[in-house]
């Protein structure tokens, strides 16, 4: 197990390397196993793809941890799972804003969504009815935190953490609320002209 660690936290750091010096698409597997001198076979005994060897980096900084943290926080503490995770970006943010410029199959962007989701739909169903915090809302949010992090990231004068996440939580929970409030309303509208031709 060791020894597994040892290899992968090697072809992590080639990877890493290399994302310093040309585009993630054009990095090769032979590269990776170049640069820190091993073949591909270790390569694939290990890794799918070098969109796997990016999403272990990212679940071996943070996910790991973040799960099993998760454990002992209540739903309302949820919100600093996400805060640590922003936190853990913005530390490495250099590598993040290309990993997450990575498209296709398996990108880190997909991956990190798998996360996100869970997290977004438990604190909107908190805030909203069972019937309205529908799928397609909790994919609206999710999809739109992972579009603000994506974008955030990008931004070379990106604002600290914290700052960021108290920005992302007051607009999730705001329009959250404002949807409950609408739909409220527009429900009470609906009946009304109902009750006033029955009488």
């Amino acid at each position: 197990m060791a020894d597994s660690n040892i290899t992968k936290r090697a072809l992590a750091a080639a990877l890493r390397e290399l994302m310093e010096e040309m585009p993630f698409d054009k990095i090769q597997i032979a590269q990776i196993c170049e640069r820190c001198d091993m073949n591909r076979k270790s390569f694939y005994y290990h890794f799918k793809d070098k969109y796997d060897l990016v999403n272990w980096i990212f679940d071996t900084e943070f996910i790991s941890f973040a799960r099993e943290s998760a454990k002992y926080l209540s739903s309302d503490d949820r919100w600093e799972l996400i805060e640590r995770a922003c936190e853990h970006f913005y530390a490495d943010k250099t590598f993040y804003r290309k990993a997450l410029m990575i498209t296709g199959k398996n990108s880190l962007s997909d991956h990190l969504r798998e996360y996100l989701f869970p997290l977004i739909k438990i604190r909107i169903m908190q805030l909203l009815s069972d019937d309205i915090a529908d799928e397609f809302t909790v994919n609206f949010f999710t999809d739109a935190v992972l579009c603000a992090i994506e974008r955030w990231l990008s931004d070379k004068q990106c604002m600290p953490p914290e700052e960021f996440v108290t920005k992302i939580k007051q607009i999730i929970q705001g329009g959250a609320a404002a949807i409950y409030r609408e739909m409220n309303s527009a429900g009470t509208k609906a009946e009304e002209p109902k009750k006033t031709g029955d009488a």
